[in-house]
């Protein structure tokens, strides 16, 4: 028997096979199966001959009728009454090309033709047979790459399952936990909401953060509802990816503002700032170890990333809420803004003094683009200062001739600020010790004037002060240090040079590579940390204990035999931050190469234990500022002499959480030497007796220093 119904008409699982027992009833619209005599199907029949498909005849209405015509023609056994099961419905075969993205409805046969996409199914009263699976049992959903629902090769009565779609399992998420999916989206609509309203009015000092600063009314926020409620939808989305792309530029903006005003005591400079970003790398390396320092980087690159992603997805999809919701979205920002208007107009503000109607961010950009003009500005007028040099054209032999024949030692300590001597935390013990080493002095013959000196830095970037306090000149950023060091301004180092009356040598453990800025100075001889000789550890960022840098210093240079006196420019960094672990004082003949201290570093405390505690911090730093001037008095009484004369100083001070975020940026300065004649040359500075200076001891800003001190000493000015 044939027939030559198409299979894409009817599937394969439709089919009903001849040999179900007598009770089962087969459907008059399913054609019979050809078996072999016996009731078996034949299982291994041509694929070709399974799938024969004939669109002219599936289109002709005479296959129908043929069809019918073959049922009366070979007609089946009269059927036993079957005892009445419920119906299972079977899914229905459709291949995976064709498949649509919802699910077929079930439907029953008729008499006529589906459409292609449509297969419909036969109703079969079920029966049980022996060693069988019931035909339409429902089947789990099981993923078979390759495999088609029209599969041939497939047994017959069993359902091959469709694939299951991720968006079909989403979407059926949401219908069946439609409460779980409410909270979800309002979730994620109030995050967006506070990511955008936290981006306008974070403030960019630290101690500012407070809840009041949150709960305004940002402007930008109105006039920013109102644009991406008018537009249309592609030019909506292209807007709000714009605004979150700079609403996260300046929130990372807004952390690094955080973070520099309270290492350095100001806001960060897009200009210029860029450069610091190794020295923080080299930092972090020396304090937490190379695995550290990239962990750090790495999570910082991935946050500045994650701030980016979240404020622009933030802005777009509260854009799509308020094209959704026009209505109420104009109402709502017509409320905020007349709100707006009138807390401006009355100023209304919170207790603290915080104003409700809020401009913040329209401030912030404003003050930036501000800052990169004036940066930009002052490279051009600072260059003309720079070349305006009282002293440039002073005769060599009228320079500093009141010192001549004195051993010169100008020393920085690294962050010997005004806070270690009058904060409540560190000056106990840093005044006990300024005055058990003043009385040190005063027993060898020494005698002592200090005053205070306002720094060009705060916090780090050393350098800066470096360069005011030798150059006479404001260096307060990277620019003015790059213009200042290319020219050939004179400095105290090379006034000492030009005169032909001193050898100049450097003696700076801090610097580990290559140093053109040695020629500005007028340093003859570098000695840095590869050149001293040291084989102990490195305590955190300093290379060596200050103990060990005068001492190789003492073995190197001063000891040695020499035919001028030495203008000797030393920088001590022992009291660099982050104060753990400190060095301690060894027995003189004990220090050596420096492999004594192995063991006091391994037993000093790890940066990790206090960098994160203000108190902590406060207390190292103190004891690390105890150590700096004890090596260095110590050094100068031990091998000091009638012609030793010493200038020591801050370069700036510490950073924000040690010494205050409202601290002032004064250091100390010291004068010292045992004859009394170069102490009597600056008696007019009014500087206070001793290594301490007082609360109303004069305070000069660090660049007049040089001057200063030029004039006091007989040089004479020559512009």
């Amino acid at each position: 028997m044939s027939f030559n119904t198409s299979s894409r008409q009817l599937s394969k699982t439709d089919e009903a096979p001849e040999d179900v027992p007598s009770q089962e009833v087969t459907p008059l619209d399913s054609p019979e199966a050809d078996t072999p005599e016996g009731g078996v199907p034949e299982a291994d029949a041509p694929e070709a001959e399974a799938q024969e498909t004939n669109a002219a005849e599936a289109e002709a209405p005479e296959a129908e009728v043929e069809v019918e015509a073959e049922a009366e023609a070979d007609p089946e056994p009269e059927a036993a009454e079957a005892p009445e099961v419920p119906e299972v419905p079977e899914v229905p075969q459709v291949p995976e090309a064709m498949a649509p993205e919802t699910e077929t409805p079930e439907a029953q046969t008729s008499g006529t033709t589906t459409s292609e996409t449509e297969t419909p199914e036969t109703e079969t009263p079920e029966t049980e047979t022996p060693g069988a699976e019931t035909p339409g049992a429902e089947t789990p959903e099981t993923e078979s790459p390759g495999a088609q629902a029209s599969d041939v090769d497939a047994p017959e009565g069993e359902v091959t399952p469709r694939p299951r779609r991720w968006w079909r399992v989403w979407g059926g998420w949401r219908e069946r936990y439609p409460v779980a999916a409410r909270v979800l989206w309002w979730t994620a609509t109030a995050v967006a909401l506070a990511v955008v309203v936290v981006a306008l009015l974070m403030p960019t000092q630290a101690d500012k953060f407070r809840v009041a600063a949150f709960v305004r009314l940002p402007v930008e926020a109105i006039f920013g509802a109102a644009l991406l409620i008018v537009l249309p939808r592609r030019p909506r989305i292209a807007v709000a990816v714009f605004a979150g792309l700079g609403l996260g530029a300046l929130t990372v903006v807004n952390f690094l503002d955080i973070g520099f005003n309270e290492y350095l005591g100001r806001g960060f400079n897009v200009v210029l700032d860029w450069s610091l970003f190794s020295d923080a790398q080299g930092y972090l390396q020396d304090t937490f170890g190379k695995g550290g320092a990239l962990g750090i980087a790495a999570l910082a690159v991935t946050l500045v990333i994650a701030v980016l992603a979240l404020t622009t997805m933030s802005v777009i999809r509260l854009g799509n809420l308020a094209a959704r919701n026009t209505e109420t979205a104009t109402r709502t920002t017509l409320v905020l803004a007349i709100a707006w208007v009138t807390c401006a107009a009355l100023g209304v503000q919170y207790a603290a003094g915080i104003p409700i109607a809020s401009e913040h961010t329209m401030q912030a950009l404003q003050f930036k683009t501000e800052q990169v003009r004036r940066t930009l500005r002052d490279e051009a007028e600072f260059a003309k200062i720079a070349k305006k040099d009282d002293f440039a054209n002073t005769p060599p032999d009228q320079l500093l001739t009141g010192l001549r024949g004195k051993d010169m030692m100008i020393t920085f300590i690294e962050s010997y600020g005004r806070s270690a001597i009058e904060d409540p935390v560190m000056a106990p013990g840093v005044d006990a010790t300024l005055t058990a080493e003043n009385e040190k002095l005063t027993q060898a013959g020494f005698a002592a004037k200090s005053g205070w000196l306002t720094s060009a830095t705060y916090g780090g970037s050393s350098w800066l002060g470096h360069s005011t306090f030798l150059s006479g000149l404001w260096i307060s950023n990277q620019q003015r240090y790059r213009t200042v060091t290319a020219g050939d301004r004179l400095t105290l180092p090379g006034a000492f040079k030009k005169t032909g009356a001193w050898d100049t040598v450097g003696v700076m453990p801090g610097i580990q590579k290559a140093w053109p800025e040695q020629k500005f100075y007028g340093i003859d001889k570098l000695y840095d940390s590869h050149k001293l000789g040291y084989k102990g550890p490195k305590f955190s960022w300093s290379t060596m204990p200050d103990q060990y840098a005068l001492t190789a210093f003492e073995r190197l240079v001063h000891s040695k035999k020499h035919d001028k006196p030495l203008m000797s420019t030393i920088i001590l960094t022992s009291s660099h931050q982050p104060w753990a672990p400190i060095p301690k004082l060894v027995p003189q003949d004990q220090v050596g190469d420096g492999s004594i201290y192995n063991a006091i570093e391994k037993a000093g405390k790890k940066p990790g234990d206090i960098i994160t505690d203000s108190t902590k911090s406060k207390q190292e730093y103190g004891k690390s500022i105890q150590y700096s001037v004890s090596s260095l008095i110590n050094y100068l009484v031990k091998y000091g002499n009638k012609n030793t004369v010493l200038i020591f100083l801050g370069d700036h001070q510490p950073i924000a959480r040690v010494s205050g975020n409202h601290a002032s940026r004064d250091v100390p300065v010291s004068i010292v030497a045992k004859d009394p004649k170069v102490l009597d040359k600056i008696a007019d500075w009014n500087w206070a007796d001793g290594l301490q200076p007082q609360q109303d001891t004069p305070v000069w800003k660090m660049n007049d220093f040089r001057d200063r001190f030029l004039t006091a000493y007989g040089s004479t000015p020559a512009p």
